[in-house]
């Protein structure tokens, strides 16, 4: 087990957190759960840090967040992006593949160890399921492809089946909710070669994207997510990285 004592997340809403809602307004997310639970899996703290913003596409991911995060010079970085920009509907999903691969390799020839994964399936729960499900199964192929040089582990949450169930996502079905992503940072750390805490199990999601997709789901999810999409507007527009420094993660006790 190679020891990680300070680790950078950076990516869009699904590094962020959203759809793991706290009760003051933040959000929580996998990447938290992946350090607290490679603090208990080590007994020590860690050092974490979180660059990621939503609504980020892959360009601004790696212009505004990568070199930051190497800057911070942790063991570990992971890398997820690529979600917004297979949602629009022109993408050469092979060139996205290849810029996060190549994002991979900065980091390993930073000497800080890369940790890839692919956000989770939502085309089960999802409107335009069909479209999602083909474009994210060609995005891991594209990423995996050209990764193979690496030490490092690709950690494929698209292809999980059982992540794909509603209980893991949240009303609007495009985000996890707490238990999706507690799902995720188990799938996380089992590719570190490191356990989860139990607790996790437990966990439950506050909204899910269980029952019908009603006339007030489209009103409430559906149309402000096109318009934003039509107009280029980002649902991150104006909003600073959430952890820009490093803060030390105790073991849960």
């Amino acid at each position: 087990m190679q020891r990680i004592g300070s680790f950078v997340a950076i990516g869009d809403s699904f590094t962020e957190g959203v759809g793991d809602e706290l009760p003051d307004g933040s959000v929580r997310g996998w990447a938290d759960f992946v350090a607290a639970g490679l603090a208990s899996a080590q007994g020590a703290p860690v050092r974490y840090a979180n660059l990621a913003i939503r609504g980020r596409k892959l360009g601004p991911i790696l212009h505004e967040q990568l070199d930051a995060a190497i800057a911070l010079g942790p063991d570990a970085i992971s890398i997820n992006g690529g979600g917004n920009d297979i949602l629009r509907p022109k993408v050469s999903i092979e060139h996205v593949g290849e810029r996060l691969a190549d994002a991979a390799h900065r980091i390993a020839a930073a000497g800080i160890r890369p940790i890839l994964l692919s956000g989770g399936n939502p085309s089960g729960v999802m409107p335009i399921g069909a479209v999602m499900q083909r474009r994210g199964d060609a995005l891991a192929r594209a990423v995996e492809s050209r990764i193979g040089d690496l030490d490092a582990p690709y950690v494929d949450n698209w292809s999980d089946p059982e992540l794909a169930a509603p209980r893991f996502w949240s009303r609007d079905r495009l985000h996890l909710n707490a238990a999706g992503h507690a799902h995720v940072a188990r799938n996380v750390l089992r590719a570190l070669g490191m356990p989860a805490p139990e607790a996790w199990r437990d966990l439950a999601g506050a909204s899910t994207a269980e029952g019908p997709r009603d006339l007030m789901y489209y009103r409430e999810y559906v149309l402000p997510w096109l318009g934003r999409r039509f107009t280029g507007r980002s649902s991150g527009d104006g909003r600073d990285p959430k952890l820009p420094a490093f803060v030390e993660v105790p073991p849960i006790v």
